[in-house]
């Protein structure tokens, strides 16, 4: 038996079936590739199939590598360590977006500070298969700060997996591998889409009585599949949960799921407080320093702190406290920062909730009963609170990204003759707007507003450029102004009931011309019932609007009624959708 060069002394001994070393761990895994069969590794994973779902997963599913993480000081140190365990590099390391991230959530790290690179070397199943050792590898090289990811890794390995290749990932047969999975104990545990290969992953927990000494699995499919990863990564509890909410005696998940309200306002304080100003990305702070700048008593900022750490905003290093990446988004200055949402649901909403049992009870909003009048109009008569909620819903735009690259959108940008112009009702300070103008220069758009938010979208369009081909209009859904080629029509809908919704969209079609397109974004609920943003923001819309979610169904039959008709709707980012409407033909009625 050969003996090959280590890259570095472990920190912690690694449990089986990884040897000491990374080299060491690197031979085994090599090992258990080559001998591993499909149907009997799968049997070993969960064995509670039976034989017939057994079968089908093996018709599904091929095994196709175990993953290991090293931590090489460098990439001529990690090809070493591979040629030493008979294994080809072959092709140049790329990056690993889903590990390098998985990495920066556990140990509180920026995502760029970490260079984690991803290589297969191929490997020979037992009759011939073609599979891989998929090695991951952080670069830590002497006395870097990144050691500590290494100790705790070599010691937990929790990026060691199994990974089985979807033969044919269409969301069906994704949504059912998974969902089996979960029959037989599985827990979500994470997942992504990489752009650099277009494959997106999906990462199970295994439960405890599964016969392999691997506790992860990974479910690969070729191609972009993130509206089901969305779905996959909502079922995860909260990071703070040490085991999945079902896993909990029943008494410790419902004192967890009660601390909600906790979290809310440990967030709105930092915020607040500008902690995330504060506080550094990348070195540490102590905290009678940090109490100093923002104006705190040292010892209840210290029970704060240690909260928020705990939830993954900030990150305790030996220095001090200082801010991940989910916290910086709590900071003003921050793209797409999430401040104004934070203190919005901190703050107003956070109120109106406490009388949502009258909501239940009564049907009326809680925000209506609490304040005496629809939100609306209360935050029109407060300009600081209106500028607010104006900023709220900018916080969201990230749902907006995909947005201007819509068929419809690309099809009147390209479309020959004169300028096509893109309406957006209701559309806020532009943000929805200044994206779709900035990336089709050749269309022109026209927002319609109330009067206090024109300012304010006059500012943004004007940032960017965009404000020349953009025509400002005062009023109401009354006044949708006609002849445009597309209607915007973003997170509008739900805010109202049927009857109004329907008015809503009554001005809208009055105002289309027979070949105009209308997008709506809203959030749909899912038709099977299964978790969703949308659920939670329903119970939102209840309590402080007195509207509603509603599944793609029933925005149909909304349409229909408008003298309107659904297309069709694609996928946007945070459980939104793009639901394309058009005038219905001449002669269907709902």
């Amino acid at each position: 038996m050969h003996s090959a060069p280590s890259f570095t002394a472990p920190a912690h001994p690694t449990p089986a079936p990884h040897g000491a070393d990374d080299t060491g761990r690197l031979d085994a895994t090599a090992r258990f590739v080559r001998e591993q069969d499909t149907s009997l590794l799968l049997a070993r994973v969960l064995p509670g199939l039976d034989g017939p779902e057994l079968r089908a997963f093996t018709d599904q599913c091929r095994f196709a590598h175990a993953a290991v993480l090293v931590f090489p000081p460098d990439e001529a140190a990690l090809r070493s360590g591979l040629a030493g365990c008979g294994l080809d590099a072959g092709a140049p390391a790329r990056p690993s977006v889903v590990v390098r991230d998985r990495l920066a959530v556990r140990y509180g790290h920026r995502p760029a500070d970490l260079d984690v690179r991803i290589l297969r070397p191929a490997v020979r199943g037992p009759a011939g298969e073609h599979r891989a050792v998929e090695v991951f590898a952080l670069t830590v090289p002497p006395g870097s700060a990144l050691a500590g990811i290494a100790a705790g890794e070599r010691a937990l390995d929790h990026e060691a997996h199994l990974a089985f290749d979807v033969e044919r990932p269409d969301p069906l047969v994704l949504r059912g591998l998974v969902a089996s999975f979960a029959r037989h104990g599985a827990a979500p545990d994470g997942g992504g889409y990489n752009p650099h290969e277009d494959g997106t992953v999906f990462y199970l927990a295994l439960p405890d009585g599964t016969k392999t000494p691997y506790r992860r699995v990974e479910l690969y499919a070729r191609g972009d599949h993130r509206d089901v990863l969305d779905e996959h990564l909502r079922r995860i509890p909260a990071p703070w949960s040490a085991s999945p909410l079902g896993a909990a005696p029943p008494a410790e998940t419902l004192l967890r799921l009660l601390t909600g309200a906790w979290t809310t306002q440990a967030l709105a304080t930092c915020a607040e407080l500008g902690l995330p100003e504060a506080l550094d990305l990348h070195t540490g702070t102590p905290v009678p320093e940090l109490a100093r700048a923002v104006g705190a008593r040292p010892e209840s900022l210290g029970v704060l702190l240690r909260y928020l750490a705990m939830l993954g905003v900030v990150a305790d290093a030996p220095d001090g406290f200082r801010l991940t990446d989910v916290g910086a988004l709590l900071a003003d200055a921050a793209p797409s920062s999430m401040r104004p949402l934070a203190l919005m649901y901190g703050g107003p909403f956070y109120r109106s909730f406490a009388h949502l049992t009258h909501t239940v009870r009564s049907g009326e909003p809680a925000f209506e009963h609490l304040y005496g009048e629809n939100h609306f109009d209360h935050f029109a008569r407060d300009p600081e609170l209106a500028a607010l909620f104006d900023r709220s819903m900018v916080a969201s735009a990230p749902l907006f990204d995909a947005l201007p690259s819509h068929p419809v959108l690309s099809a009147a940008a390209g479309a020959p003759g004169g300028p096509r112009t893109v309406v957006d009702v209701a559309g806020g300070t532009g943000a929805l707007l200044g994206r779709v103008l900035t990336a089709h220069p050749t269309l022109r758009g026209t927002l319609l507003e109330r009067p206090h938010v024109l300012a304010a979208a006059r500012r943004h369009l004007a940032a960017l450029e965009a404000d020349g081909r953009c025509a400002f209009q005062e009023g109401d859904f009354a006044d949708v102004p006609a002849g445009a080629d597309v209607y915007l029509l973003s997170r509008v809908l739900h805010d109202w009931d049927d009857e109004q919704c329907r008015s809503i969209l009554r001005h809208c079609a009055a105002a289309m011309g027979p070949d105009a397109d209308l997008l709506v974004v809203e959030r749909l609920l899912p038709a099977d019932g299964s978790p969703s943003l949308a659920t939670a923001w329903d119970l939102h819309m209840m309590c402080n609007t007195g509207g509603s979610e509603r599944t793609a169904v029933q925005y149909a039959g909304l349409f229909a009624a408008c003298g309107l008709a659904l297309v069709g709707h694609t996928p946007l980012a945070l459980g939104a959708h793009a639901l394309h409407v058009r005038r219905a033909a001449p002669g269907v009625t709902a």
